[in-house]
Order: structure tokens, then sequence, then C-alpha cells
């Protein structure tokens, strides 16, 4: 009994030794150590941000559009300008993202007390980028960051 239990013993050891490959750890171990010392790096030499895109202060609005979106939870989606015409109406095919955008602002608004199909700004950047502003809440997002379709979306609804 006891040499089988000490067979036993001595294969999970080996299977334990098998499954992480010691030169695995080592490399993750280097790696991690090669990450801090590249921020350290940076941060010590105060280099500036590269990746990152530029302030939206900095960026002039050169299109604006104030429209109402209502969407469902189907996906469908029905958006009206400022003046309470109907833009477009989207089927649940279509309108995913858009009304996706409705539940965001139905959570942001509903945390303030506001109803979420108060008018918000979809604006388009000087430098090519779409965004949508609330300025009940402050809430802003950057479409690009969703998708060429989903952003196309939105692009439309700039030029209906």
């Amino acid at each position: 009994m006891a040499t089988t239990q000490a067979r036993e013993e001595g294969k999970l050891v080996k299977r334990d030794k098998e499954m992480v490959p010691t030169i695995l750890v080592r490399a993750m171990f280097i790696l991690c150590l090669c990450v801090l010392l590249i921020v350290t790096y940076a941060r010590l030499t105060d280099r500036p941000l590269e990746a990152t895109p530029p302030p939206v202060s900095e960026v002039p609005v050169v299109q604006e559009r104030v429209i109402r979106i209502f969407g469902q939870m189907d996906g469908s989606a029905r958006v009206l300008d400022g003046d309470g015409n109907v833009i477009t109406s989207l089927s649940a095919e279509e309108g995913g993202f858009v009304a996706g955008i409705y539940r965001v602002l139905e959570r942001e608004r509903g945390a303030v007390g506001l109803n979420a199909s108060e008018p918000i700004r979809l604006v388009r950047f000087s430098d090519g980028r779409i965004g949508v502003r609330d300025d009940y809440t402050d809430f802003r997002a950057e479409l690009v960051g969703f998708g060429a379709d989903n952003e196309a979306v939105f692009a439309r609804l700039l030029e209906e």
C-alpha cells in the first residue's frame, strides 16, 4: 500500500512539473521585469503619451446635430431631430447599437432623475471622429471605439 501511494505521489510530482514548464515560468518573470523597467524609465524621463488622441477640447467641432433616441430592448430604435421629426426608424437588426446608446443614457440619466429621451448632441470633429455628448450628465462617447459599422450608423444620422 505504501509503495502504491509513493508511486502515485511520484506521478503527481512529475505531472505538476510537466504542466507548467520551468522555462515558461522564468520567461513570464523576465517579461514582467522588462515591462516594469520600461514603465519606470518612461515615468522617470517624463515620456509623453504617444498613442492617445488629442483632448476633445483642442479639436474643433465642424458639424453638430441635436437628436432624441428612443430604443427598445429588442434592438429597434427610433431617432428624432430636435424638433421631433423622425430622422430614421431602425429595425432590431439595424438599431442594436443605437438602442444600446439609449440604454446607457437611460442608466446615466436615471441616476440624476432625468428621462433618457431628452436631447443629446451628435458631433463630428475636424479630425473626422464622431461623438455623442450629453450636456445633462457629462456622458460622452467617441464612436470610433465601437467599430466602423456602428460609427457609420451615427454618421448617416448627421447627414440625413
